[in-house]
């Protein structure tokens, strides 16, 4: 077969016709790579005038199209069907990451499993033998399940017995693991990741069959391989298990066929991992004593509000800088919210090191937890403890003022339903009813929400 050589980043995976100290697209140095690719690249099963889903090239008018909903497979756990928004899509490529150890491969043959029961199930691993795989079934209770299993490192036998077989459901543990023969290059390398992913998705696509690809990560805890993956594919989700906790939280990061940054959280057993229905319950384990700088406030998970506790620690300076640490949190953004309390508070910090903090490992990125930081900082900066039955929750402007966040009355109603009774809210999610049972303080500012504050703790 006829090749050409070209140089591939292996950072973000473009090709160059010749080498170059310097990355144009990612503009990374000393990152290119020589790799030898076929000049002629049919893909197996399928002819290369064939359109990208194995059909012949139509056009159609959008208005004639009939749109029907996506009929999806249940994986048989309720917290992965939300966060794939509703289970999984026949014909999709689903991407897993997350650090070794996290349970990836105990989730999937967990869902393997269930999906035995109701379809066929093939279970392929380029990293276990069948002998691993059956023993981790064994651990888990699951000896009898009827899962396929192969263990196969080449993407084009993969594909020769997913053809033959014709499983509505293929798990391929990992496709860092998987390489084209007639690629010139070792598995796991940009390019090797990239080819074989692309293979697996027209494949999913043809058959109607459904891939669950499990991705590594880097030590940064970013997904390993080439940024194009995560394009390719059509839901990736990240499996995050924070340092010496036994639970686990399941993010959607993209999903073509559902809502984002949707939350699935499982906690690690001797029988695998079992689902949390109310994680609410777990991430408000507090301390039976009041302590100055902790509160609770509401996040919203994808389609469902979440309490989660804020920590906040200020200290004075140790020598040096002041220092600005968030864990959970965007740090930057803490910074930010430390000069606004500075400058329509009157309070300075600069010779304080602030420390705020997520209990539970939960990562928060929306806006709605602002005001209940600033409470926290201000609660430790005081050494004053709040009242334990307050729950906090609020978007803070450069202005100072407390801007209104989304779902403002359904995170009222999961405050209520966890047994608080006080709440500091903005004043445009007022309520056009009052609440019973709960006493709720709409602020519109944030020297008007540090004076409620005050009232409360005298």
């Amino acid at each position: 077969m006829k090749t050409k050589t070209i140089f591939a980043c292996t950072k973000c995976g473009a090709s160059h016709p010749k080498w170059q100290g310097q990355c144009s697209v990612c503009e990374e140095w000393n990152c290119l790579e020589e790799i030898d690719v076929p000049r002629a690249n049919k893909q197996i099963g399928s002819d290369v005038s064939a359109g990208y889903s194995g059909g012949v090239a139509t056009i159609a008018r959008l208005s004639e199209v009939r749109a029907e909903a996506n009929q999806r497979i249940s994986s048989g756990m309720h917290e992965f069907d939300r966060v794939l928004g509703g289970g999984l899509v026949p014909g999709s490529v689903v991407l897993i990451g997350g650090d070794p150890g996290a349970g990836k491969s105990t989730l999937l043959l967990q869902m393997a499993g269930n999906l035995a029961q109701q379809s066929s199930c093939l279970y392929v691993s380029g990293e276990e033998s069948i002998q691993q795989i059956a023993g981790r079934a064994v651990r888990l209770g699951m000896a009898n399940a009827s899962v396929e299993l192969a263990s196969l490192t080449s993407v084009g036998q993969v594909s020769e017995l997913v053809q033959k077989e014709r499983p509505s459901v293929v798990v391929i543990d990992s496709i860092q693991v998987m390489f084209a023969d007639e690629i010139d290059s070792v598995p796991g390398s940009v390019t090797q990741v990239r080819e074989c992913a692309a293979r697996l998705t027209r494949l999913a696509k043809q058959l109607e069959c459904t891939f669950v690809l499990v991705g590594h990560v880097t030590k940064e805890g970013n997904l390993a391989g080439p940024k194009v993956l995560e394009h390719m594919i059509d839901c990736f989700v990240m499996l995050d298990s924070p340092p010496g906790s036994r639970y686990r939280t399941l993010r959607g990061v993209k999903n073509r066929f559902g809502a984002v940054n949707e939350l699935g959280v499982f906690a690690m057993s001797d029988r695998g991992l079992r689902e949390v229905s109310n994680p609410s319950a777990i991430f408000l384990e507090r301390s039976s004593e009041p302590a100055a700088g902790s509160v609770v406030t509401v996040t919203w998970g994808g389609t469902r509000p979440l309490l989660v506790e804020i920590q906040a620690l200020v200290d004075d300076v140790q020598g040096g800088y002041p220092r600005r640490v968030a864990v959970g949190l965007d740090a930057q953004r803490l910074a930010m919210h430390l000069a606004i309390m500075h400058r329509h508070c009157g309070i300075s910090l600069a010779d304080q090191d602030v420390f705020a903090n997520v209990t539970g490992g939960v990562r928060v990125g929306e806006t709605a937890v602002d005001l209940a930081v600033l409470v926290a900082v201000y609660s430790s900066f005081r050494n004053r403890p709040l009242p334990r039955d307050l729950v906090v929750f609020g978007e803070l402007g450069l202005t100072g003022e407390i801007r209104p966040v989304p779902n403002g009355q359904e995170r009222i109603r999961e405050v209520q339903k966890h047994g608080f009774t006080r709440i500091m809210a903005p004043i445009a999610n007022r309520a056009k009813r009052p609440i019973a049972g709960v006493e709720v303080a709409f602020v519109k500012s944030l020297s008007d929400a540090l004076e409620t504050l005050s009232n409360m703790l005298d």
